[in-house]
Protein backbone atom coordinates (compact mmCIF):
# COMPACT_ATOMS: atom_id res chain seq x y z
CA UNK A 1 0.00 0.00 0.00
CA UNK A 2 1.55 3.27 -1.09
CA UNK A 3 1.06 6.28 1.21
CA UNK A 4 -0.76 9.81 -1.00
CA UNK A 5 0.64 12.87 -0.93
CA UNK A 6 -0.41 14.88 2.03
CA UNK A 7 -2.22 18.18 0.47
CA UNK A 8 -0.30 21.37 0.53
CA UNK A 9 -1.15 23.98 3.43
CA UNK A 10 -0.68 27.32 3.91
CA UNK A 11 0.62 28.92 1.34
CA UNK A 12 1.11 25.94 -0.85
CA UNK A 13 4.05 24.04 1.57
CA UNK A 14 3.18 20.73 2.54
CA UNK A 15 2.92 20.28 6.66
CA UNK A 16 5.60 18.01 7.85
CA UNK A 17 3.91 14.39 9.37
CA UNK A 18 5.57 12.43 11.63
CA UNK A 19 4.48 9.01 13.04
CA UNK A 20 1.46 10.44 15.11
CA UNK A 21 0.58 12.68 12.41
CA UNK A 22 0.32 16.37 12.19
CA UNK A 23 -0.14 16.84 15.49
CA UNK A 24 2.08 14.77 17.22
CA UNK A 25 1.71 11.88 19.84
CA UNK A 26 -1.35 13.70 21.71
CA UNK A 27 -3.54 13.97 19.59
CA UNK A 28 -5.73 17.16 19.32
CA UNK A 29 -3.81 20.82 20.64
CA UNK A 30 -5.46 22.03 23.57
CA UNK A 31 -5.11 18.74 25.49
CA UNK A 32 -5.08 19.29 29.58
CA UNK A 33 -1.51 19.27 30.82
CA UNK A 34 -3.04 18.92 34.01
CA UNK A 35 -4.70 15.07 33.51
CA UNK A 36 -3.40 12.05 31.78
CA UNK A 37 -4.16 8.79 31.90
CA UNK A 38 -1.80 6.24 33.45
CA UNK A 39 -2.24 2.43 33.60
CA UNK A 40 -3.73 2.99 36.81
CA UNK A 41 -6.41 5.37 36.05
CA UNK A 42 -6.26 9.12 35.76
CA UNK A 43 -3.49 11.44 37.51
CA UNK A 44 -4.65 15.20 37.98
CA UNK A 45 -2.10 17.48 39.14
CA UNK A 46 -3.51 20.47 40.58
CA UNK A 47 -1.88 23.76 39.90
CA UNK A 48 -2.72 27.56 40.23
CA UNK A 49 -2.51 29.43 36.74
CA UNK A 50 0.49 32.07 37.01
CA UNK A 51 1.51 31.11 41.10
CA UNK A 52 5.52 31.38 40.06
CA UNK A 53 4.58 35.23 39.71
CA UNK A 54 3.12 36.09 43.62
CA UNK A 55 5.62 33.18 44.78
CA UNK A 56 8.75 34.96 43.31
CA UNK A 57 7.60 38.69 44.35
CA UNK A 58 7.21 37.04 47.48
CA UNK A 59 10.17 35.87 47.53
CA UNK A 60 11.46 39.43 46.73
CA UNK A 61 9.66 40.68 49.62
CA UNK A 62 11.67 38.70 51.90
CA UNK A 63 15.38 39.51 50.62
CA UNK A 64 16.79 40.62 47.11
CA UNK A 65 18.14 37.23 44.94
CA UNK A 66 19.25 36.17 41.85
CA UNK A 67 17.84 34.10 39.11
CA UNK A 68 19.41 31.19 39.97
CA UNK A 69 18.73 31.48 43.68
CA UNK A 70 15.17 32.09 43.60
CA UNK A 71 15.17 28.98 41.16
CA UNK A 72 16.12 26.97 43.74
CA UNK A 73 13.95 28.58 46.27
CA UNK A 74 11.11 28.55 44.03
CA UNK A 75 11.08 24.92 43.66
CA UNK A 76 10.77 24.51 47.52
CA UNK A 77 7.41 26.73 47.20
CA UNK A 78 5.98 25.30 44.26
CA UNK A 79 6.86 21.68 44.25
CA UNK A 80 8.43 21.40 40.63
CA UNK A 81 11.65 23.58 38.89
CA UNK A 82 11.03 26.27 37.09
CA UNK A 83 12.48 27.05 33.91
CA UNK A 84 15.09 29.45 34.21
CA UNK A 85 14.99 31.02 30.53
CA UNK A 86 11.03 32.14 31.88
CA UNK A 87 11.90 33.05 35.11
CA UNK A 88 14.15 35.66 33.34
CA UNK A 89 11.91 36.49 31.31
CA UNK A 90 9.35 37.49 34.03
CA UNK A 91 11.94 39.42 36.15
CA UNK A 92 12.42 41.54 33.08
CA UNK A 93 8.87 41.93 32.56
CA UNK A 94 8.74 42.98 36.54
CA UNK A 95 10.63 45.40 36.10
CA UNK A 96 9.45 46.95 32.59
CA UNK A 97 6.37 47.04 34.85
CA UNK A 98 8.11 49.12 37.95
CA UNK A 99 7.53 45.90 40.60
CA UNK A 100 11.65 45.18 41.17
CA UNK A 101 14.38 47.19 40.38
CA UNK A 102 17.92 44.85 39.65
CA UNK A 103 21.54 45.69 39.72
CA UNK A 104 24.86 44.07 39.31
CA UNK A 105 26.75 42.85 42.06
CA UNK A 106 30.00 40.97 41.82
CA UNK A 107 30.65 41.00 45.64
CA UNK A 108 28.38 38.06 45.23
CA UNK A 109 30.17 34.04 45.17
CA UNK A 110 31.43 33.49 41.68
CA UNK A 111 30.97 36.06 38.93
CA UNK A 112 28.68 38.93 39.11
CA UNK A 113 25.04 38.54 39.49
CA UNK A 114 21.86 40.34 38.57
CA UNK A 115 20.07 40.87 41.50
CA UNK A 116 16.08 41.70 42.30
CA UNK A 117 14.95 43.64 44.53
CA UNK A 118 10.93 44.05 45.37
CA UNK A 119 9.56 48.11 44.69
CA UNK A 120 6.41 49.24 46.73
CA UNK A 121 4.62 48.82 43.24
CA UNK A 122 6.02 45.07 43.58
CA UNK A 123 4.38 44.77 47.59
CA UNK A 124 0.95 46.03 46.27
CA UNK A 125 0.72 43.44 42.98
CA UNK A 126 1.70 40.48 45.84
CA UNK A 127 -0.65 42.18 48.36
CA UNK A 128 -3.60 42.08 45.62
CA UNK A 129 -1.98 38.10 44.87
CA UNK A 130 -2.65 37.17 48.54
CA UNK A 131 -6.06 38.59 48.74
CA UNK A 132 -7.08 36.74 45.26
CA UNK A 133 -5.07 33.68 46.56
CA UNK A 134 -7.52 33.87 49.86
CA UNK A 135 -10.55 33.82 47.43
CA UNK A 136 -9.41 31.24 45.95
CA UNK A 137 -8.28 29.20 48.99
CA UNK A 138 -12.40 30.11 50.02
CA UNK A 139 -13.15 28.40 46.81
CA UNK A 140 -11.24 25.65 46.65
CA UNK A 141 -12.67 25.18 50.20
CA UNK A 142 -16.29 25.09 49.39
CA UNK A 143 -15.20 22.30 46.68
CA UNK A 144 -13.62 19.88 48.85
CA UNK A 145 -16.44 20.66 51.83
CA UNK A 146 -19.22 20.20 49.14
CA UNK A 147 -16.92 16.66 47.19
CA UNK A 148 -16.66 15.23 50.94
CA UNK A 149 -20.61 16.00 51.66
CA UNK A 150 -21.70 14.35 48.05
CA UNK A 151 -19.51 11.19 48.36
CA UNK A 152 -21.10 10.91 52.56
CA UNK A 153 -24.25 11.48 51.04
CA UNK A 154 -23.79 8.68 48.39
CA UNK A 155 -22.79 6.30 50.45
CA UNK A 156 -25.28 5.88 52.62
Amino acid sequence: MTSKPHPPGPGGRHRPRGPHGPRGPRGRRGRSQTRTRTEDGWAVTARVARFVEPAVLLLLRDTSSYGYDLTDELEDILGERVDHGNLYRMLRSFEEDGLVTSEWRDDLPGRSKRTYRLTPDGLAVLDQWAEALVDLQGNIDAFITRYHNDSKEESE
